[in-house]
């Protein structure tokens, strides 16, 4: 009699609780970064023009990375010292503890955008200890050989939650920011539930030397790993010129006029391509020719970001997010493999910090920088400016990194 193979996730136990209770957490997040950017623009409307108001909520995404610029590469050393699973579980209570903050500021008559601002660095504080040790935990969770399976599924949660967050964030906005930040804070603590069960050792074996002198190893080792510094510091570049995601509440509001409901939707055009792209890899993942592939796919990042600033329709609008979203999707998929298979388990938490700086600054920053353009030359402009950028980035990196181009995924091998 032939048995069936238990599913991925009932066979590894510790990695099934910890990917269930971080698909909360990532529902939480989208609703809490919806609704912070819908609450921020819509307080600045009241008395600045649409341009102005599209720079606040740029202003979120700096507030966000200052901390992280500052924080991210110690605690990627932290990560590689002590229990990564605590790490995770503290940076959580952390967020749960600022989106009360939240709570608090949506029930004040005339809310401080300082306020808020002030909240959003405590999320930076938070995601610049959580982001290395959760990418290092993974690989402690599965055997090497099942960790491509592994990405594919992170991915996927997280870009489900990407789909449902800001659509939910959207309709509870319409309803009472008090009640969207509500729901982000119990997700918080459904997701503590959960992690809190993972009981497989979570400490990675301690290394000599001191903090300093492991953090100047880590980033040694990223810089001098072509592959690796080419595909994080492309992904950098490309997002950082191409963030539209910080322009939809000015493209919602004054352009494509939808309301908070259409935000939610807009929101969710990149997950949605995302998550396709997400399934489409689980079935069939990248085996060669991956960096050429990933070379293509932010091409066609720059190419749907120039159609979504020119479209004056709400679902070609949605379209064009999500083949970015998509493409996006095949860029991080290549970058997360190549970090956590090739980096040794005792400096994953600091190339992986090195790895989150970069994603940070191209997602924070890149929010500030639409933001500073559009303060210029409007939405429509800075969006247009970050497509022809990101085609430009493209071109040159190809250039500039021809390990990357003819690499596999895998390999790591520099093929010239």
């Amino acid at each position: 009699m032939i048995t069936k193979p238990r599913p991925f996730l009932l066979r590894h136990r510790d990695f099934g609780l910890y990917w269930g209770g971080m698909t909360f957490e990532s529902l939480a997040v989208q609703i809490e970064s919806v609704t912070i950017g819908w609450q921020v623009y819509t307080i600045a409307r009241q008395s600045l023009d649409i341009n102005q108001s599209a720079f606040m909520v740029g202003m979120v995404g700096l507030a966000q990375f200052l901390p992280l610029f500052v924080l991210t590469l110690w605690a990627g050393s932290l990560a590689d010292r002590h229990s990564r699973r605590a790490i995770v579980m503290s940076a959580i209570a952390l967020k749960f503890c600022g989106v009360l903050g939240l709570v608090a500021i949506s029930r004040e008559a005339s809310p401080s955008l300082h306020h808020i601002f002030a909240i959003a660095a405590v999320f930076g504080v938070a995601r610049a200890f959580m982001s290395p040790a959760a990418s290092a935990l993974t690989p402690m969770l599965v055997p090497r050989s099942d960790m491509p399976q592994a990405i594919s599924l992170k991915s996927l949660s997280w870009q489900l939650a990407v789909i449902a967050g800001p659509w939910l964030g959207g309709v509870l906005c319409a309803y009472s920011t008090t009640l969207a930040y509500s729901t982000a804070a119990a997700l918080y603590l459904v997701t503590l539930s959960i992690v809190s069960l993972v009981r497989k050792s979570t400490t990675p074996t301690r290394q000599p030397g001191s903090q300093w002198q492991q953090v100047k190893e880590g980033l040694v080792y990223t810089f001098r790993h072509k592959i690796i510094f080419g595909a994080i510091s492309l992904d950098l570049f490309a997002v950082l010129l191409g963030g539209a995601t910080a322009l939809l509440p000015a493209f919602a509001s004054d352009i494509l006029k939808v309301g908070p409901e259409g935000f939610g939707i807009l929101r969710s055009g990149p997950a949605i391509g995302a998550s396709l792209m997400a399934i489409a890899l689980a079935r069939r993942p990248l085996t060669r020719k991956a960096g050429a592939r990933m070379f293509w796919a932010v091409a066609a990042f720059g190419l749907a970001t120039l159609v979504f600033a020119v479209s004056k329709n709400m679902w070609l609008s949605v379209a064009a997010l999500a083949v970015l979203g998509a493409a996006d999707m095949i860029s991080m998929y290549i970058r997360q493999t190549l970090v956590q298979i090739v980096t040794p388990d005792h400096m994953r938490g600091r190339v992986s910090s090195v790895s989150g700086l970069f994603i940070s600054a191209s997602n924070e920053l890149g929010e500030f920088e639409s933001g500073v353009v559009s303060r210029f030359i409007g939405p429509v402009g800075a969006a247009i400016f970050g497509g022809i950028g990101t085609l430009i980035v493209t071109g040159a990196w190809a250039a500039m990194f021809p390990a990357l181009r003819r690499a596999d995924l895998l390999d790591g091998e520099d093929k010239s």
